[in-house]
């Protein structure tokens, strides 16, 4: 893992949420779209070298909206920025922790992703990103 590649946020409207953190960083979004395959709706801001992900769920049973029904929005990731994803993936399994995805799949902002399940990870999502080439 070479950094924290950024935060993501759930959120409960994308609209409303877009203004709070514009107010918040002194600038726009610089991206959004749909990642269908999650069923959510995303929205990145950069903080100096940093990266927020708002995530706003577009169907009741994706992973974002039942996060929210249990914890409320707020922080719902830590993403990390891996050269190799697959050799990432091999060797946290082999330090015994669990994935929720053993083969990477598209994500948002051009990226490959993959998450270490919450209850091997003190409570924390962690997901591992890859830039698609």
């Amino acid at each position: 893992m070479t950094k924290i590649e950024h935060i993501g946020i759930a959120v409960k409207s994308i609209e409303t949420s877009n203004l709070l953190f514009e107010k918040l960083f002194g600038a726009p979004a610089y991206k959004q779209e749909e990642v269908a395959s999650e069923g959510v709706k995303t929205s990145f801001f950069k903080n100096g070298p940093n990266k927020i992900e708002l995530l706003e769920a577009t169907n009741p049973d994706s992973p974002i909206a039942k996060f929210i029904e249990k914890k409320g929005e707020g922080i719902h990731h830590i993403a990390f920025d891996v050269e190799d994803i697959i050799a990432e993936i091999k060797r946290l399994q082999a330090e015994g922790f669990v994935l929720l995805n053993e083969v990477p799949k598209k994500g948002a902002d051009n990226k490959l992703v993959a998450f270490l399940h919450p209850k091997s990870t003190n409570g924390v999502l962690i997901e591992l990103c890859q830039e698609i080439e």
